[in-house]
This record gives structure tokens, C-alpha cells and sequence, in this order.
């Protein structure tokens, strides 16, 4: 990714934040995953929308019509217990043998 790429990208994502944020308090029943989702959606759309929202809301059939991105479930590692901590907690050291009189 170019540094041109990146900057888009980046904007795209701060984007993505405040809608969510309006749509968060717009529609509080939405979870945040759900409000996420959207707001990333509409920033990858902007200028879809941006036509909609300008008396042009036929340009909203371009979304209709073009598949559907699935998103992809982001994995979180799970927590760590305090019992399978201590069994991988290092075992004291065994003691040396006496040597031999």
C-alpha cells in the first residue's frame, strides 16, 4: 500500500468512527458491532451516498444490485485463565542428590 493509498484508507476509517457515532446515537438499540459495520459501509460508499443525498437517490440501486460484502469475524483471543497459568508457571527446580560419601 502507497503512502496516497494509505492516507485514503486512513480517512475512510475516521469516517467510518463518526458515523458510528451518529448512528450509535441515533439508534441506540444498535449494538456497536452493528454500528461499526454500518458506518464502515457508508464510508466505503461515500460517494454513493453523497449522490443519494444530493436529490439523486436512484444512485442508492448501485448498492442494491452489487453483492453483498460478508464481514469477516475478527478472532479475540480468549482470556487466560488463573489455573491454566499456574500449570504452565514453571515447576521449582528439583533438588541436587546428595554426592556419595
Amino acid at each position: 500500500m502507497d503512502k496516497a493509498e494509505a492516507d485514503r484508507h486512513d480517512k475512510m476509517l475516521e469516517l467510518a468512527e463518526l458515523l458510528a457515532e451518529v448512528l450509535q446515537k441515533a439508534v441506540p438499540s444498535l449494538t456497536e458491532q452493528q454500528v461499526e459495520e454500518a458506518g464502515i459501509y457508508m464510508a466505503k460508499n461515500r460517494d454513493v451516498f453523497a449522490k443519494a443525498f444530493k436529490s439523486q437517490p436512484d444512485a442508492l440501486s448501485e448498492l442494491l444490485s452489487a453483492p453483498v460484502e460478508v464481514p469477516q469475524p475478527v478472532e479475540v483471543a480468549a482470556p487466560v485463565e488463573e489455573a491454566v497459568v499456574e500449570s504452565i508457571a514453571p515447576a521449582k527446580p528439583a533438588k541436587a542428590t546428595k554426592a556419595a560419601k
